[in-house]
């Protein structure tokens, strides 16, 4: 065993199996990462631009594929006990995985600091709609960012505890908020038939997919923690599904109640102060923290004499200090396109582990792996660049669209042309 596991992560080897979790313990991670504020936006956009019966079965479909797409790279992350950017050694030699280890990094990075921004912002009115306190954005840029790396820095067991007593404490809030809301004079409009041009089933249920498709390529992050591959399918199946649908649909009733898309200005409107300050909190810290942990991980496989936790520290000082001056502002464009180069790994590893050779996947030696792996780096060029295609200009070059989720055609065409090549390469070889 080496050094690194005094700080007891295994972010550059399996974790132990004496260690693993029960799929409940890491449901509840799932579920946590998937409570945020952005969910509540996304049902507010599907209440007030679809039929109640319609939105439902947007959010159902579109998580259910969530949870598939989840399972089959939980499964991954299980078998083998590692990390996304440690299974990347397998892709693309020790060499290529630093590139792929380096753009998870600063992708995940990148999404920490634009949530913390989003924490600051939403804190910052609700205090001052509660108390009439007036907060820079960042001083609570800073408590935000702070807060989100305490339990990045310890590890997946500080996330998973944090998740197991929150969880409830969000869900007991939000079906209070939710029945008072009900009960109140918008109780009535809720089911109320849809009036307007609609909001296209297929655009819905992009959305609702586009919303974590992300996370899913991620899912080895945690999965690799799971007793077995069976309790790792599980906790990601019911994880993304639940976690996904719950806010979405909860958002669906309160915004058609109460006409507003602000999680936080309905729960001050219905006079629940306290509860919006725990739910806000809350909410954003089990989803951040995870993007936090994930550059951490990412990082580690490039930093490899530097701890973990020093390395989570730096990085975590670094994007809460680039939220404080508002810089994410001016990087959306930048993030969303390095972002874009996440999505075809998953596709890459599922392929190769499910239908290529699961035999390559062994720690045993990775250390005398080859350096590059050619046929993987191409597979990412094409996966990406086909994402790019169907992308919507000007992020994009928008010259057709598959499935409406840019990031899940990429997957999806990672998953295809890594089996396709990886197959011929070994019949050739």
């Amino acid at each position: 065993m080496s050094n690194d596991t005094k700080i007891e992560d295994y972010e550059r080897e399996p974790v132990p199996q004496h260690l693993r979790k029960s799929w409940l313990s890491m449901a509840f991670v799932w579920i946590a990462i998937g409570i945020d504020l952005s969910a509540m936006f996304l049902g507010a956009q599907l209440g007030a631009g679809m039929s109640i019966g319609d939105s439902f079965t947007a959010v159902i479909v579109g998580s259910a594929i969530l949870g598939l797409i989840g399972a089959v790279c939980a499964y991954v992350g299980a078998k083998t006990g590692l990390s996304t950017a440690m299974i990347s050694r397998f892709l693309f030699g020790n060499q290529g995985a630093l590139i792929v280890s380096v753009i998870l990094g600063i992708s995940s990075l990148g999404w920490f600091g634009v949530q913390v921004g989003f924490f600051a912002s939403n804190f910052q009115t609700a205090l001052s709609e509660l108390w009439g306190w007036h907060w820079s954005l960042w001083v609570l840029s800073i408590i935000g960012g702070l807060l989100m790396m305490s339990t990045a820095i310890w590890g997946y067991r500080a996330i998973e505890k944090l998740s197991v007593w929150s969880v409830p404490l969000l869900v007991v809030f939000i079906i209070i908020a939710l029945v008072m809301a009900l009960n109140g004079e918008g109780g009535s409009t809720v089911w109320l038939p849809f009036e307007g041009e609609a909001v296209p089933m297929g655009t819905a249920i992009s959305l609702v997919i586009g919303i974590f498709i992300l996370g899913t390529a991620l899912s080895p992050d945690i999965a690799r923690w799971a007793k077995t591959p069976k309790h790792a399918v599980t906790a990601a199946f019911i994880g993304f599904f639940v976690g996904n649908s719950f806010m979405t649909i909860i958002a669906i009733f309160l915004s058609r109640a109460m006409d507003s898309d602000d999680l936080t200005g309905i729960l001050l409107t219905l006079g629940l102060g306290i509860p919006a300050i725990i739910v806000l909190t809350l909410a954003q810290w089990t989803t951040n923290t995870n993007n936090l942990y994930s550059a951490g991980l990412g990082f580690s496989v490039v930093f490899k004499r530097v701890p973990k936790s020093v390395i989570t520290i730096i990085a975590g000082l670094i994007a809460t200090a680039l939220a404080c001056f508002g810089i994410y502002d001016r990087f959306m464009t930048f993030l969303t396109y390095i972002t874009m180069l996440v999505a075809p790994l998953g596709g890459i590893y599922t392929a190769e582990y499910l239908l290529v050779n699961k035999t390559r996947f062994s720690f045993d030696g990775l250390d005398s792996n080859r350096s590059w792996i050619p046929r993987s780096i191409v597979v990412w060029v094409i996966a990406t660049f086909f994402g790019f295609m169907t992308t919507m200009a000007p992020d994009g070059l928008g010259w057709f669209q598959v499935t409406q989720v840019p990031a899940l055609d990429s997957f999806l065409m990672a998953f295809i042309v890594q089996a396709i090549i990886g197959k011929w390469v070994v019949k050739k070889g």
